[in-house]
């Protein structure tokens, strides 16, 4: 399946040189805050829930958010690193030129949310649910994806890179220009909704199944 042209790498993020190291709870994330150029080094946010907050150009490394609540918050020209997101809920957040490296986002619920020009490499994503989000120039690389959520969202020049797309729903999704790079794709749902996007190795033929299984072929 191949459409569209070649797909755009996402910017970087604008991380500046010197940041302060993050002094709680002065630097804690909490409705209606900013906090710019602060690195948290090991940090606990778990269980935190914080509300149309804003963070730019700062530096998260291995901090735990897993169990908290975030709502209309933005993070800009930011970079995750080891960190665990785990059955975090963020509604209606948008991440901003951001990276996340190496970082657990297993079980976590994102919806509504914007993805802008966003890297995620390595870690884990299994069953994370990505409905009704938009994601304008983002990588998926080297990440396991089984079981993750992408009914009804957005994916404008968007690449999978050697993901495990094993059982990710793809229902009434509204795909403009995706590409899948030696992924797996065993048993999606909503293959239907990919029709379009480009699939480069042996995802193709795990794809072409999975659409002959929704149309009730039989293959004996």
């Amino acid at each position: 399946m191949r459409h569209g042209g070649p797909i755009k790498s996402p910017a970087a993020p604008r991380l500046p040189t010197h940041v302060q190291t993050a002094e709680l709870p002065r630097d804690t994330l909490e409705d209606d805050v900013i906090v710019k150029r602060v690195r948290y080094p090991a940090t606990s946010f778990a269980g935190l829930r914080a509300e149309a907050f804003e963070t730019e150009g700062c530096r998260f490394e291995g901090v735990r958010f897993s169990g908290a609540e975030l709502v209309r918050g933005q993070f800009t020209d930011t970079a995750f690193d080891t960190c665990d997101f785990a059955e975090l809920r963020a509604r209606d957040v948008s991440l901003v030129r951001c990276t996340v490296t190496g970082s657990r986002v297993t079980g976590s619920s994102w919806n509504g949310a914007t993805f802008r020009d966003v890297r995620f490499e390595g870690g884990k994503a299994d069953h994370a649910l990505f409905r009704e989000s938009k994601f304008y120039g983002v990588v998926f690389q080297d990440v396991p994806l089984h079981g993750a959520d992408f009914q009804k969202s957005g994916l404008h020049n968007v690449r999978f890179v050697n993901c495990d797309l094993s059982g990710a729903q793809f229902a009434h999704l509204k795909p403009g220009a995706v590409r899948f790079e030696s992924c797996t794709l065993v048993d999606v749902g909503g293959a239907a909704a990919l029709a379009g996007v480009t699939v480069q190795g042996p995802g193709s033929m795990e794809l072409a199944l999975s659409l002959a299984r929704e149309a009730g072929i039989v293959f004996e």
